[in-house]
């Protein structure tokens, strides 16, 4: 189990790099394929009518003058052990982990991406337990009761969910709840200040953000639970004089729960890095709209640094998976 869990974190390590360098290609090294100078990328940061002495050294300040093979090596760098930066009249030292500074305000791009996270990280964990548990009950309910009424209504509603757009059912959430129907506030407040507050302000995010994703595990769970409950260790269990509560639940919905850990896994790593439909929607101040804010200021190194986090947060909830894998079927393990 030991071994099994240091190779796949190597390999973790391993896909963090190969993300990191093409990443790092595509922001920098692309444009110069098509033809923009170094010149060209620092005038955007200086204002209209800049001599060349200032696009020289803001060029310099933002190490632009340099290959690109060094540029990403002080990247990595940075990263591990922090970096020293130019900012003009005065020289900075950023603690690792440095993602650099942003382009436009010269602010250190790591204290605010943590700064972000815990809006981010309430968003994504309260509409996940809403979408797994509403979820995978309208899935068990509709595999039980195939084509019943029940049925047709929960996988109706599944389909309405998939179908409609964030920023539809944000905007109408909004529209009901907050202006017309003043139930639930707008203006988002820490937990820390006022956990009443906080789940009030939020609550209208969750269940937007989980209406989406409910409907595509319940079609998952009801999916898995049709193919589970025809197996021969089913019928074993009921011929046992098992209750039918027992069977369904601990060994139906077990089995059928292998898929839904691999996606929950997956769309938890994609929402920590950052839900930005939603956060543009309700104006919650994450990584989501950090990112949009980087990427309508062109600001390479705040985009650079969502990118980053979100690759970690996908790696490391999939090496959760796969040890929750290995825990549960040691055959994994042989892989």
């Amino acid at each position: 189990m030991i071994s099994y869990i240091l190779r796949r974190t190597f390999a973790a390590v391993i896909l963090l790099l190969v993300v990191s360098a093409v990443t790092f290609a595509i922001f920098f090294l692309l444009p110069r394929l098509a033809g923009q100078t170094a010149d060209q990328l620092a005038q955007q940061y200086i204002g209209k009518s800049p001599s060349k002495a200032d696009i020289a050294a803001v060029k310099h300040n933002l190490g632009l003058d340099q290959p690109i093979y060094a540029q990403y090596w002080h990247f990595i760098k940075g990263i591990v052990s922090g970096a020293t930066y130019d900012l003009g009249p005065t020289t900075v030292h950023c603690d690792a982990p440095c993602f650099g500074y942003s382009f436009k305000n010269h602010q250190a791009v790591w204290p605010e991406l943590t700064s972000r996270l815990p809006i981010t990280l309430s968003l994504a964990l309260g509409a996940a337990v809403l979408w797994l548990i509403s979820g995978v009950i309208a899935g068990v309910v509709s595999a039980l009761k195939p084509r019943s009424f029940l049925d047709r209504t929960f996988m109706g509603v599944a389909l309405a969910g998939v179908s409609l757009p964030m920023f539809f059912t944000g905007n109408l959430a909004i529209l009901l709840f907050v202006y017309q129907w003043p139930i639930f506030g707008s203006t988002y407040v820490p937990f820390t200040e006022n956990p009443g507050q906080w789940a009030n302000t939020l609550f209208p995010a969750w269940c937007s953000l989980a209406l989406l994703y409910s409907a595509i595990y319940a079609r998952l769970t009801r999916s898995g639970m049709l193919e589970t409950m025809n197996e021969d260790f089913i019928r074993t269990a009921r011929a046992k004089g098992l209750r039918e509560k027992r069977v369904v639940f601990r060994h139906g919905l077990r089995a059928a729960l292998t898929p839904i850990i691999t996606v929950f896994g997956m769309d938890i790593g994609l929402l920590l890095g950052g839900a930005v439909i939603t956060e543009s929607v309700f104006s919650l101040p994450g990584i989501g709209q950090y990112a949009v804010q980087g990427i309508t200021d062109n600001d390479l190194p705040k985009i650079l640094g969502v990118t980053m986090l979100a690759a970690f947060f996908v790696v490391i909830a999939n090496l959760l998976v796969d040890v929750v894998y290995a825990a549960a079927d040691p055959r994994v393990r042989l892989s």
